[in-house]
């Protein structure tokens, strides 16, 4: 049965109105044409929904049954209308995008500040999560897009750089290497260091950089907070990136610079290859671009 929402809406203004002429005008129709409207629509269910006569126009029994369902699909219909169109206008929907803890807690906060305040029907969900997991979120598609440490070259995947990030070496302010303005690595490879999981990118680009020395170990752990406190209590030093040096913003810890080969993480947007984004994905995606952190 193939019933389209002018049928049904047809149907309810002649119940109502018991009235041809009345029920055509009020659907914007000549009388002719909505007669023959009302003819397809019982040929289309297969019964008379109506009994006319010169002077009334009622309900068969058939068509009181049918007064219930097209109620409901009016309803439906219009809740469909109503739907369509607060997407379109970014009045309503749902985002989810994946990226790293340092970005997810510096940077993003601002973005969601503006974004909300522009779309305050949308429903967001962040996951904040290493640069692999933020990949396979997007992947298997619990992300519209994510960003990540990683560049993603595959059929179903697409990366564009998104913005770079340097290093920097924090340590307490009474530390050696505190007033020191050029750091090389021969003045890092002495002291125990703090440092993050070997499988986070900022460790990566630690190895990398000092293979084929080895570095001084004194933990390691998972969160940049901790790195903080134990940096913070004299235990050793760490090497963070840019975008989470707010993580370290605390009284007798300083933070220097590190210019040296290979340490300049670049940060990607990546999203789905041959899939369009939602338009409430694609807005934040966009001001996501204009809001992109400067390079570090």
């Amino acid at each position: 049965m193939n019933l389209s929402s002018r049928d049904v809406q047809a149907f309810l203004v002649l119940a109502k109105q018991k009235n041809f002429t009345q029920a055509a005008s009020m659907c914007h129709l000549s009388q002719p044409a909505f007669s023959a409207l009302i003819r397809s629509l019982e040929q289309t269910v297969g019964l008379k929904l109506f009994d006319r006569s010169t002077r009334h126009v009622v309900l068969t029994r058939e068509g009181e049954r049918f007064l219930q369902s097209a109620e409901r699909l009016a309803a439906e219909f219009a809740a469909c209308e109503r739907a369509m169109r607060d997407t379109a206008q970014l009045a309503q929907g749902h985002v989810s995008v994946a990226l790293l803890p340092s970005l997810a807690a510096g940077w993003l906060p601002e973005v969601l500040k503006v974004y909300t305040a522009r779309h305050p029907g949308v429903q967001l969900s962040v996951l904040d999560v290493l640069s692999e997991p933020c990949i396979a979120a997007v992947a298997n598609g619990e992300a519209d897009f994510a960003l990540a440490a990683i560049r993603v070259d595959t059929p179903d995947l697409k990366a564009e750089p998104f913005c770079s990030d340097g290093f920097y070496m924090v340590c307490p302010s009474d530390h050696p290497l505190a007033d020191k303005d050029a750091l090389s690595l021969e003045d890092l490879t002495p002291w125990p260091f703090i440092h993050l999981a070997r499988h986070s990118s900022v460790r990566q680009y630690l190895d990398a950089a000092f293979f084929p020395r080895k570095m001084q170990t004194f933990v390691e752990v998972e969160q940049l907070a901790t790195v903080m406190g134990l940096v913070q209590a004299g235990l050793g030093i760490t090497v963070a990136p840019a975008l989470s040096l707010f993580h370290f913003g605390k009284p007798g810890l300083v933070a220097r610079h590190l210019l040296l080969p290979g340490m300049d993480r670049q940060i990607y947007m990546v999203r789905k290859r041959e899939r369009s984004l939602s338009l409430v994905a694609e807005a934040l995606y966009q001001l996501m671009q204009d809001m992109r952190p400067a390079n570090a």
